[in-house]
């Protein structure tokens, strides 16, 4: 599940403190995918049924387990240091509101409750909270991003920057352990062909109508530019890639620039499934990467509503 890192110009407690978040959030996973499955396989507790004697055992058992894991997290922290969350910031307990059939569908409710609490982290932190849009908890490109990706991949949804005096909102960028991919989606309807071209226009075509659409890979182009300036001015070398995504359709350019991915309905499949089996470890670079793109991002909103910031797609 890829973590997010930024979303717009909300603020995050990843900008405070990005190692120990990334590896947080993987620890906390873990432990409560395990804890949820583990409800899931013995069934609900009938512990006011029990006799006393019993319920000593639970507690005995329990204090046992907690402080088993207490000496794993020790060890873990000797190996990578990471400084102590505070009291409730961790606060994710999923809830067994069916039971699932199977696995399958465990796995399923338990993702769509940490995408919310994901959410929830990435727009706020100790002392400052952002409101989310109620329309991002049911985003479907949020949703591709944070449940299908693996932890290792940070994801930036159209993060907000100050550039050369220009309040910019970029496209996405789903930084991997191998590079910095800048991701645009083009996705209307099922089938839809889309021409592409070098003009500020493109045409999209459906059964029995054409229309005019906004070039997406202007606002990528600009968006993969800055992200190079931003890398090259603190000495990272780090890959830059850029893409046009087209799950449900087709994109025809026969003379696309070089370098842009056109990952339309037939490559993309391949392209994702490549991604998906990346099970690489965090690299230094990446999180060096990271880090000074979040020192770039703005931070406005704290309170409601969207920045008004520029969107990168109109074309200038």
């Amino acid at each position: 599940m890829g973590q997010l890192l930024k979303m717009q110009d909300f603020v995050s407690r990843y900008e405070t403190d990005l190692i120990r978040y990334t590896n947080q959030f993987i620890r906390l996973k873990k432990q409560q995918w395990e804890k949820f499955r583990e409800n899931w396989e013995n069934g609900p507790e009938e512990e006011e049924e029990a006799p006393a004697p019993e319920e000593s055992r639970q507690v005995l058992s329990r204090m046992k387990h907690w402080l088993k894991r207490k000496d794993t997290a020790e060890i873990e922290e000797q190996a990578a240091p990471v400084s102590p969350a505070p009291p409730g910031e961790l606060d994710f307990a999923p809830q067994l509101a069916f039971l699932p059939e199977t696995e399958d569908q465990l796995k399923k409710l338990f993702l769509d409750q940490l995408f919310r609490f994901q959410l929830k982290w990435a727009s706020s932190t100790l002392l400052q909270q952002s409101e989310i849009p109620a329309v991002l908890y049911f985003d479907p490109d949020l949703k591709y991003f944070l449940q299908r990706f693996p932890d290792t991949f940070l994801l930036m949804y159209r993060p907000v920057l100050s550039f050369k005096k220009a309040v910019l909102e970029m496209e996405h960028l789903l930084i991997s352990p191998m590079a910095v991919w800048c991701i645009a989606f083009v996705e209307k309807e099922k089938d839809a062909v889309f021409f592409g071209s070098n003009g500020r226009f493109w045409k999209k075509r459906t059964a029995g109508n054409e229309e005019k659409i906004l070039n997406p890979a202007i606002a990528l182009a600009r968006t993969e530019k800055i992200v190079r300036s931003i890398l090259k001015r603190h000495d990272i070398t780090f890959p830059v890639e850029r893409a046009l995504i087209c799950r449900n359709g087709f994109i025809q350019w026969p003379d696309a620039p070089d370098g842009l991915h056109i990952l339309d309905k037939r490559p993309h499949a391949e392209w994702f499934r490549h991604q998906r089996n990346l099970r690489s470890p965090f690299k230094y670079m990446q999180l060096k990467a990271a880090q000074v793109l979040l020192n770039e991002c703005l931070a406005t909103n704290t309170s409601s509503g969207n920045s008004g910031a520029a969107r990168g797609g109109d074309g200038e």
